[in-house]
């Protein structure tokens, strides 16, 4: 259906070059990853690990958009808060469809993913939102990441205590094994990068959305202003979690405060420089790719997990298509690593035709 009221062309931009960026690092050979796209192994980050939290860091700023018109005009808050939990339910179902696919055995289903944990991070940051001033939703953010501290510091995990953050032996490891056993990640199946206790901290980076949201909502300071504090916020983010990073190393897998806080920090920076040059100097020749990724996002997400799957379901004498042209086409391209890279790039293209023939017929898929 077409868009009911203007959109803030910036945060399309940054959510499009977000959720391509997410597409291109999900499409690479396992076993011939790009190196500079590939995930950090335990502790530390990559560019690949911005992508996911700058997205949850997204939902954030885009509820705060939606829901204050509402509240502002009277709409009754239980209503809203129904509203988001049938909202985040679809997202959350979605997101176990995708896992399911094509079996749909319900004794083996990953129960986490990238939609679940976005479908939750949406419904508990929009109630915040909705029933707490600035100050309660500061104090809830601060209240989260406290807990998730105190539980990963110390509460003693059998065989190996408290304040473990090894891959092998850590608090949100024990939880996830004794909650979700059978239905976790299938490359590790003992822990799951979108497990119960680390999605704590996840909520944290959806509420500092919020509060750039916040900041962009409101009609003053002037829009140089408020970049200004777009950059501040971020710069002081990224620092808290650098400091933090002595106690708590940064790790995506655990999503640690430290990488809560640094990931929501860089999303600051890189969005204030989408906005001064999209909203405020008018830079419009490169945005329309990005943008027509951004307006369907969740759909492109849907569209690029699917056609993951079908690369490897559609079969050319007894092998995947995916690995046919692997074998065949990509990995001729150069080193492995290089054909990986293409592979990507090729998943990439196929959702962005996608996209803008959505783009065309004024399509916008609201989950």
């Amino acid at each position: 259906m077409q868009a009911s009221q203007p959109r803030l062309a910036s945060l399309d931009v940054f959510r499009g070059g977000t959720i391509a960026a997410m597409i291109l690092v999900n499409n690479q050979i396992v076993e011939h990853p790009f190196e500079p796209l590939g995930h950090a192994e335990w502790h530390g980050w990559t560019f690949t690990d911005l992508v996911f939290p700058s997205f949850v860091w997204i939902v954030g700023v885009a509820l705060t958009l939606s829901l204050a018109k509402r509240v502002a005009r009277g709409d009754d808050k239980g209503k809203l808060l129904l509203h988001v939990l049938k909202r985040a339910a679809l997202i959350f179902l979605i997101g176990l469809a995708l896992n399911g696919f094509p079996a749909f055995d319900l004794s083996k289903i990953r129960i986490p993913g990238v939609l679940q944990r976005i479908g939750l991070c949406y419904l508990f940051a929009s109630a915040i939102f909705l029933y707490f001033g600035t100050i309660g939703r500061i104090v809830w953010t601060a209240g989260l990441l406290a807990v998730y501290w105190v539980l990963m510091t110390a509460v003693p995990v059998p065989g190996c205590g408290a304040g473990s953050f090894s891959v092998d032996c850590n608090f949100a490891r024990w939880i996830d094994g004794m909650v979700l056993t059978g239905h976790m990640w299938s490359r590790s199946k003992v822990w799951d990068p979108e497990g119960l206790i680390s999605t704590l901290p996840a909520i944290c980076n959806t509420m500092l959305g919020i509060f750039a949201g916040q900041i962009l909502a409101a009609k003053r300071p002037s829009p140089t202003e408020k970049i200004a504090w777009l950059f501040f916020a971020g710069n002081l983010l990224m620092l808290a979690g650098l400091i933090l990073s002595a106690w708590m190393p940064v790790n995506k897998q655990l999503w640690t405060v430290s990488y809560a806080l640094l990931t929501a920090g860089i999303a600051y920076v890189v969005f204030a420089c989408c906005y001064w040059m999209v909203d405020l100097q008018g830079w419009q020749r490169w945005k329309a790719p990005f943008v027509i990724f951004g307006v369907n996002a969740m759909a492109m997400f849907v569209v690029s997990g699917m056609f993951g799957r079908l690369m490897s379901l559609i079969k050319i004498g007894g092998t995947g298509i995916g690995r046919v042209l692997w074998t065949n086409v990509y990995s001729q391209l150069g080193p492995p690593a290089v054909g990986s890279l293409f592979y990507g790039l090729t998943h990439v293209a196929l959702c962005f035709l996608v996209a803008w023939l959505m783009w065309r017929k004024g399509w916008i898929l609201r989950v």
